[in-house]
C-alpha cells in the first residue's frame, strides 16, 4: 500500500511539471509570433532573451519590449 502511495505521487508530481514545462502553440498564436521569437531555434526547448523575459513575467510580451527590440 506505501508504495501504491508513493507511485501515485510520483506520477502525479510527473504530469504537472511535465504540463508546466512544454512550450505550448497557443502562445504563439496568442502573441501573433513564431516559435523561433521566444526559442534559440524552431523546435528547442532553449529559451533566448526575450523568451526568458516572457516566461518571467507571467506571460506577457509587453514587458519585454527593449528584449524584443534587440532581435
Amino acid at each position: 500500500m506505501r508504495y501504491v502511495k508513493l507511485l501515485f505521487v510520483f506520477v502525479f508530481t510527473l504530469i504537472v511539471v511535465a504540463s508546466f514545462s512544454l512550450a505550448k502553440p497557443e502562445y504563439a498564436k496568442k502573441e501573433g509570433k513564431n516559435c523561433a521569437y521566444c526559442h534559440v531555434k524552431a523546435g528547442s526547448k532553449d529559451l533566448n532573451d526575450v523568451g526568458k523575459c516572457y516566461k518571467e513575467n507571467k506571460l506577457s510580451l509587453e514587458k519585454c519590449g527593449d528584449k524584443a527590440k534587440t532581435m
